[in-house]
């Protein structure tokens, strides 16, 4: 079963890719969905998130404010790292495991997508075969995440600035697909490695 990995800076598009993925019946493994479920769901997580970042952070329900904790994560590096070392051993482990029920399967499936915002600054290289990078140009990034999350510039330039630039993605990239244009081009290039990873798998010739 082959495993790609899927990355890019905040606003490429990284999820619109795995749509298409999903759409052709290829499983996803979403790390950003992963490290949701985490924070919202899991309460010894957020116990250590609590005392890690103070009372500040949770909520009146017990829930933790994502928002104040985006903030905080963001523009400092010693809390990002902090949140880093809470979240990301409980992220991989539940990756692995999700691969497993895959690979274990009657059927597997030929290939897998792991969406991995952070894949070249975290440990991933261990469980990918290949890595995808989605590619688009900063300003047209930006403007989707202003869009979409109705984010501050500084603060987008701070989730930015923790990134490592594109050219650090397209240097460890096996694959790209760029996001410059319509979801028409998106669905074009995804429908093409779709082939390609089936050729490489021997699925087809």
């Amino acid at each position: 079963m082959l495993k790609i990995g899927l990355t890019g800076g905040i606003g490429s598009g990284k999820t619109s890719v795995s749509d298409v993925f999903e759409r052709l019946g290829i499983p996803v493994i979403d790390t950003d969905v992963i490290a949701r479920d985490l924070v919202n769901e899991n309460e010894g997580i957020q116990q250590q998130i609590a005392d890690t970042f103070g009372p500040d952070v949770v909520k009146q329900s017990g829930e933790i404010d994502r928002k104040k904790l985006a903030q905080l994560v963001f523009h400092s590096k010693e809390n990002k790292q902090s949140l880093e070392r809470i979240l990301h051993p409980e992220i991989k482990a539940e990756v692995l495991h999700q691969i497993k029920i895959l690979s274990s399967s009657q059927i597997p499936p030929a290939y897998i997508i792991i969406v991995v915002p952070l894949l070249l600054e975290s440990n991933y290289h261990d469980i990918i075969d290949r890595i995808l990078v989605v590619i688009a140009d900063e300003a047209l990034r930006i403007a989707r995440v202003q869009k979409r999350d109705r984010r501050s510039m500084s603060e987008i330039r701070a989730i930015i600035k923790h990134q490592v630039d594109d050219s650090t993605r397209l240097d460890a990239a096996d694959d790209i697909i760029e996001n410059n244009s319509n979801f028409n081009m998106i669905e074009n290039q995804v429908e093409s490695l779709h082939e390609k990873y089936l050729r490489l798998c021997g699925v087809i010739r």
